[in-house]
């Protein structure tokens, strides 16, 4: 029979076992019988260091219950966790998981520049990352790697998602808009779909600042808004600048809507109840309400006295995807869990209402997306609840592929 007669992934599972079996069956035995070995790396310091602190603490409870169950076919996950600091220590340290810890696979990351770095790292020694936390949309693009894959929604999909939710609400059409845009890959991103969206619908820039990403004081800015007087301040922000933000907002007493398209909840947190304001896209938040979430929420809560935020679902779930794609091509070669990842049959459940699959043009994991909005501080019930989250969009009759449209960081082509 040809080749194009066979299933594909069944091909190269089973001329993996004849190659192994050519090469000495006893030796590679032996390795299967080993632990699992994964990197995790993302930042721990910084202004990002509190989400990646999360994600620490998400792989950890992930590894832990899937060692209890017994494994991955009965092999141990073992996981080697590093501060990625910065895009050059990050290349660094994946290099050395790489080469001296033999690393099957390097999860985790935040910062764009990073992730392409970690990316660059992994495609030469052909090992996979799954990236859980950079946003850029060039890395879905022209940034590509054939072994990277992103649980992290990319920015022009929590753009479209939640302006879907601004022009519902009539902040969209024939509204002017005041962007502050923080000075780096991720900002620069998200302004673009932000420009492109206000252009499809009617909107009008009121006016833009760009933020270095070290700026903590936020008055000139604060100025140049009550002067502008917009319909609607949105940020493109991160990290604790959006945190900073928020409490100066409220210290002017400015009133103008408030809302942005990139958003951990850990910035809600930080910033309080009496502060937080504003409608945000979100991932994925502890509020959503199906079981698997629910018994997520639960076990992290329990194991750390707090509920998970959006970056410890993210790489909880990258964990537990890379498991599901070991139990199922029945090894850890890259070649098969590439070709499992872009195969169309292959779905994950993202513990909400749909089920996610990877882009295979683009190695983008498409899934439902929440948009959350503040409560007035007298009705939060708590330190933690206190916004309220939207039904899943797009729409239960919507592809998820609309969340993707006018993607701004070129063609991917994984050609390097």
């Amino acid at each position: 029979m040809s080749l194009s007669g066979i299933d594909r992934r069944r091909f190269l599972l089973t001329s993996g076992a004849l190659a192994a079996g050519a090469l000495g069956a006893p030796s590679i035995l032996r390795a299967q019988d080993g632990p699992i070995v994964l990197g995790h790396l993302t930042p721990r310091t910084g202004f990002l260091g509190p989400l990646g602190e999360y994600a620490v603490m998400a792989v950890d409870l992930a590894v832990e219950e899937i060692n209890a169950a017994g494994g991955i076919d009965g092999r141990q996950l073992q996981i080697l966790k590093e501060d990625s600091v910065n895009p050059q220590t990050a290349s660094t340290k994946a290099e050395r998981m790489i080469e001296r810890d033999n690393v099957m696979a390097i999860v985790g990351e935040i910062s764009s520049a990073s992730a392409l770095t970690i990316a660059q790292t992994a495609e030469r020694a052909k090992r996979l990352f799954i990236n859980t936390g950079a946003n850029s949309d060039t890395l879905r693009g022209s940034d590509c790697k054939r072994h990277m894959f992103h649980v992290e929604t990319q920015n022009v999909m929590y753009v479209n998602a939640e302006g879907q939710h601004l022009l519902q609400n009539g902040l969209v059409e024939g509204k002017r808009w005041y962007l502050l845009t923080a000075d780096y890959a991720f900002g620069h991103d998200l302004s673009k779909g932000a420009h492109a969206f206000l252009g499809r619908h009617g909107g009008e820039l009121a006016g833009e600042d760009l933020i270095p990403t070290d700026a903590t004081d936020f008055s000139s800015f604060m100025l140049k808004i009550r002067d502008a007087k917009p319909d609607l301040v949105a940020l493109n922000l991160a990290g604790t600048q959006i945190t900073s933000f928020l409490k100066q907002y409220g210290e002017f007493g400015l009133e103008f809507p408030l809302g942005g398209f990139g958003f951990d909840t850990a910035s809600a947190w930080a910033a309080g109840a009496e502060n937080f304001r504003g409608t945000w896209p979100c991932v994925w938040n502890h509020q959503i309400q199906t079981e698997k979430s629910q018994a997520f929420v639960k076990a992290f809560t329990a194991k750390y006295g707090k509920p998970p935020e959006n970056q410890a679902w993210g790489d909880y779930m990258a964990i537990q995807i890379l498991a599901q794609a070991i139990r199922d091509t029945k090894g850890t070669d890259p070649a098969a869990i590439i070709d499992y990842f872009e195969d169309p049959a292959t779905k994950f459940d993202m513990m909400k209402t749909r089920d996610g699959y990877f882009h295979p043009e683009s190695h983008q994991l498409l899934q439902e997306i929440y948009a959350i909005t503040a409560l007035p501080s007298g009705e939060a019930a708590n330190q933690w609840d206190i916004f309220t989250t939207s039904g899943p969009l797009p729409q239960p009759d919507q592809p998820l592929e609309t969340l993707i449209a006018d993607a701004v960081g070129g063609t991917c082509s994984f050609s390097s």
